[in-house]
């Protein structure tokens, strides 16, 4: 696709000599470093008649009506895509997997509503973002980084979407079935990551990838939630969720339904990238050092028991060389341990409020 249209690209080579400037882009968020105030819109007479609707209907629903902050015009969307070229797009590279407590946007473009619903275009969109790095306003690790997840994952979805559905949304290749947990309509757990990711989408109708990625998503995995259940969920909270971009996301990148097809490794995680990658773990009842017992991070005896649980399906994968080599080296009786604490742990969530009762109420 840069070569196809010419993005990024000098003469018959990427510009700066590579393609991929990812190995740059995976720093956390120092304390010192202050995202910038975001730029939000006063909800116009229409808007407002819309919220009253909702309010006087559907005011048991998931989501809060204010603060609504989102564009809901051309010239509104062109005028926040313009904000985070200016003010966020130079750091977007180095801090796009990063996680802040309280702060759901840090230096992420947040336009992925308006592309998706079409107030923008995505060639605009990755031509304004190349004329950063034309004038030297932005970096390339930034800039390469923001314009393939729109020119380059985002097609990639969409293509996998138009050609594979609707079969694709039935496969289950890890055999999940658990039902969706509560906690993911109400916000209530003693996970401290989870609940602000999930209090961020309430609030916003918005995460960033890297909350829905590895800390909602993730905790799917491991949990062996049924992908219909995480789909539907997906699809209902986020304001950019339509099915030709959330579906295959969520079941092939989130949760490895589909056994490979989409993304080459299952996204699983302990606790310790996620206290690497934000601030959650310092405000949480359970440790992310501790591997087991009552103050172990579920992340990590949850992570444990999926790679266990798995083994058959994923240890011939090439990219999980190293975690199966890790487990390996575990003795049985530990191994045991983890698996029964997993198991109390998952019990402990309940039957949920699965996302058919939820459609229910939307409908």
């Amino acid at each position: 696709m840069r070569r196809e249209t010419g993005l990024l690209m000098a003469g018959d080579d990427p510009a700066g000599g590579q393609w991929n400037f990812d190995h740059d882009n995976r720093k956390a968020l120092p304390g010192n470093v202050r995202p910038p105030k975001r730029k939000r819109f006063e909800p116009d007479e229409i808007t407002r008649d819309v919220m009253a609707l909702a309010a006087a209907r559907f005011a048991h629903h998931f989501g809060d009506l204010e603060p609504f902050g989102w564009a809901v015009t051309c010239e509104g969307a062109l005028e926040a895509l313009d904000h985070f070229i200016t003010e966020c797009l130079p750091r977007f590279g180095d801090y796009q997997d990063a996680m802040k407590t309280d702060n759901a946007f840090l230096y992420h473009s947040v336009i992925s509503p308006y592309l998706n619903i079409g107030l923008l275009t995505a060639r605009e969109v990755c031509e304004a973002a190349e004329a950063t790095y034309d004038n030297g306003a932005a970096p390339l690790n930034a800039v390469e980084g923001f314009i393939r997840q729109i020119l380059g994952w985002r097609e990639y979805v969409r293509g996998i979407y138009w050609l594979k559905m609707p079969g694709y949304a039935d496969s289950n290749f890890l055999n999940a079935t658990r039902p969706l947990p509560a906690f993911y309509w109400t916000g209530g757990t003693d996970m401290n990551c989870l609940a602000h990711a999930i209090g961020d989408t309430k609030r916003h109708a918005y995460a960033h990838h890297i909350q829905r990625l590895m800390i909602t998503g993730n905790f799917a995995l491991l949990a062996g939630i049924a992908p219909g259940e995480v789909e539907a969920w997906y699809l209902l909270v986020y304001a950019d969720a339509f099915e030709w971009v959330a579906l295959p996301n969520t079941h092939g990148m989130v949760l490895f339904a589909d056994g490979g097809m989409l993304a080459s490794k299952p996204y699983a995680a302990s606790g310790a990238y996620i206290n690497r990658m934000s601030d959650y773990c310092a405000g949480c009842r359970y440790d992310p050092k501790i591997k087991v017992g009552e103050k172990a991070c579920p992340f990590n005896i949850l992570y444990w028991d999926f790679l266990i649980r798995n083994q058959a399906l994923l240890a011939r994968n090439p990219r999980m060389a190293m975690p199966y080599r890790n487990l390996a080296k575990m003795d049985a009786a530990h191994k045991s341990r983890l698996q029964a604490e997993a198991a109390t742990f998952l019990d402990g969530l309940g039957d949920g409020y699965t996302s058919d009762t939820q459609l229910t109420l939307e409908l």
